[in-house]
């Protein structure tokens, strides 16, 4: 009687042994094949980047250009390029592409550059102004810019413009289509859907919440929105008008004039692009291959002209390992780029900890003298953007001058951050100010009565049990509405105090109101029009200190991933680039998901936000 559960113990030992040993063969077949694939990658002698002389460097960005990137585990993206799998979300980073174009220009082995923009995602006004500011010095090298494309975007053309020559395939489009806020409204469908949104808010043009409490835009939002797209329509048609010299009036900004100039080429918008001025030439591929030989020359047994790509090329400018900086004095630069939230958040993201740490981490460097606050933010949570504040508060008392220095966007918690700060930069096409705060929560207890299910019980107190599936009593919605009023005259008493205004003063210019930065200069917010490398020059200036280096402070790697970054950032650079295109409808999709998603992950322990939702563009 007792051989047969023996006999079912040997049965599942032996199945338990067989998966567990298949198991460790799938593993080690995949862990070596990786291996394999990296060491022939590597050690192949077709792989070695060699920059011949009389070369063309291929500015050929693949991704949306940030000054972050998010941060992604070096192994997967390793093994996604291995596998020929496309990257979802590319980016590429500004100062990847500064450092390309500014090592070319000198590079006496680079005689030109090829803009081949096809692939580069979004980017805003203000990162095509920096790289367009390093090509106009690439062109004082005495080296020349083409720019070929089978079809432009508008931040693509922008960049292109400043090329010697622009080459646009026949059948391809080029219609600047100018800027807009466009957003969606959610009030119509929370209704239908019985679901309650607790609206908190104060400032006439905090917009942030209205997709939850109207299904239009407000004409207050309309009118505050059309003024700044309106300074950022006017710094692009001004520089690229300069650039192609025609006027401003070139550009097509109603249907009629648009379907006038069609008409006359019968509707061949390659045609129109070159009747007005937008390009130089259209070539078909096999056109701006041969016109590419002809015009940069081709050696003998050669088929094409010598060229390197932009990965390539940077590939070996990179060094594999950091090493000590040999300055004792250094200003020390902070990226502050992203959503702010609550808690410590990886590269790309600011976490109200993980940032202020970086701060801190600078101002227990001996060797740091002055920082530079890097911003790149539409805000989020009050409460972490208050906790970073409060790190350059300690540095300045530590005697190190901060600088702020806003990208594209510094606005609401990105403009809270900057506000401490002993000097503000920004670029004209900045987004800031959004001096404004808000509170936001969606109960669901109609929405959840439909179903059959309620909630019900006993408290202490009238806040006992507090939860999205109750509704929220109207003291408890005066007492958040009491706390978003607060924090509204926090911030305006915090930029009062650090711009040397009066709070009137600034109240009048706030209400949630979002500015261009050179508007925000002409009001105060911000002190100075300049670069990143403005506001360096401008820290070292505030610590008296001439002989000094610049270091980034980041999140260090430990050694395993610092290896792993390494070896397989430098693998990649000999992998097919990725390539990624989004339909209409999937980028419609897309964004609904995002704002969707972002009343997920914005996590301020009050609920309470400074956040510019209207400072996206399209």
């Amino acid at each position: 009687m007792e051989e047969k559960p023996n006999l079912f113990k040997r049965v599942l030992y032996a199945l338990f042994n067989a998966i567990n040993i298949s198991r460790k063969i799938i593993l080690n077949l995949l862990f070596f094949g990786l291996i394999i694939i990296f060491f022939v990658s590597v050690t192949n002698d077709n792989n070695l980047v060699i920059v011949e002389n009389n070369s063309a460097l291929i500015l050929d960005i693949t991704g949306d250009i940030v000054e972050q990137k998010h941060q992604v585990d070096p192994m997967d993206t390793f093994v996604n390029e291995a596998l020929g799998n496309d990257e979802q979300h590319p980016e590429v980073l500004l100062a990847d592409i500064l450092s390309a174009i500014d090592s070319a220009a000198s590079d006496s082995r680079i005689n030109s550059l090829i803009l081949k923009l096809d692939r580069m995602g979004s980017s805003g006004l203000t990162k095509v102004n920096i790289i367009a500011q390093a090509l106009e010095k690439f062109k004082d090298s005495g080296k020349t810019i083409t720019a070929v494309g089978e079809n432009f975007t508008q931040d693509q053309y922008y960049l292109a413009s400043f090329a010697d020559e622009i080459w646009l395939d026949p059948n391809g489009w080029l219609i600047l289509d100018g800027y807009g806020r466009y957003q969606l409204y959610y009030k119509s469908a929370i209704e239908k859907l019985s679901i309650t949104p607790h609206v908190f808010r104060v400032g006439t043009y905090k917009s942030a919440v209205e997709p939850y409490m109207r299904d239009d835009m407000s004409e207050q939002a309309k009118e505050s929105n059309k003024l700044w797209l309106n300074d950022l329509w006017s710094k692009y048609k001004a520089d690229v008008a300069d650039q192609r010299g025609f006027a401003v009036t070139n550009f097509d900004e109603n249907s009629e004039t648009l379907i006038t100039k069609l008409e006359a080429v019968g509707g061949d918008l390659g045609q129109y692009a070159l009747d007005n001025g937008w390009v130089d030439s259209l070539k078909t591929r096999n056109q701006v291959k041969l016109a590419l030989n002809e015009m940069l020359g081709v050696e003998d047994g050669d088929d094409n002209f010598r060229s390197v790509n932009f990965r390539e090329y940077l590939s070996t400018l990179t060094l594999d390992f950091p090493i000590q900086h040999a300055f004792t004095d250094n200003v020390a630069v902070v990226v502050a780029k992203g959503t702010i939230l609550n808690g410590t958040q990886k590269t790309g993201i600011i976490g109200g900890d993980s940032t202020a740490r970086l701060l801190r981490d600078a101002r227990e460097d001996d060797s740091v003298k002055a920082v530079v606050l890097r911003v790149d933010s539409p805000g989020g949570s009050a409460f972490a953007s208050e906790i970073i504040r409060q790190e350059v508060e300690l540095l300045k008392q530590a005697g190190k001058p901060v600088v702020a220095s806003m990208g594209t966007y510094a606005a609401s918690g990105g403009y809270w951050i900057s506000a401490s700060a002993d000097k503000i930069y920004a670029s004209p096409t900045t987004i800031t100010g959004s001096i404004g705060i808000y509170g936001l929560m969606m109960t669901f207890e109609n929405a959840l009565s439909k179903l059959g299910v309620y909630t019900d019980g006993v408290g202490t107190t009238e806040f006992a049990g507090f939860s999205p599936t109750r509704p929220i009593s109207d003291g408890v919605a005066q007492i958040i509405q009491m706390n978003v009023n607060k924090g509204y005259q926090d911030f305006i008493t915090l930029v009062a105090d650090n711009r040397n205004m009066t709070k009137q003063e600034v109240d009048s210019i706030a209400q949630g109101r979002v500015w261009s930065g050179a508007k925000a200069k002409e009001l105060g917010l911000v002190d100075e029009l300049g670069s990143l490398e403005d506001a360096i020059i401008a820290a070292a200036d505030l610590a008296e200190i001439e002989d000094y280096g610049t270091i980034l402070i980041e999140k260090e790697l430990s050694p395993t991933d610092l290896l792993l970054k390494n070896v397989f950032g430098q693998a990649s650079a000999f992998l097919p680039e990725s390539t990624f295109a989004l339909s209409p409808i999937e980028k419609a999709m897309a964004k609904l998901k995002g704002e969707l998603e972002s009343l997920t992950y914005l996590n301020d322990p009050k609920n309470i936000y400074i956040l510019c939702m209207s400072c996206d563009i399209h």
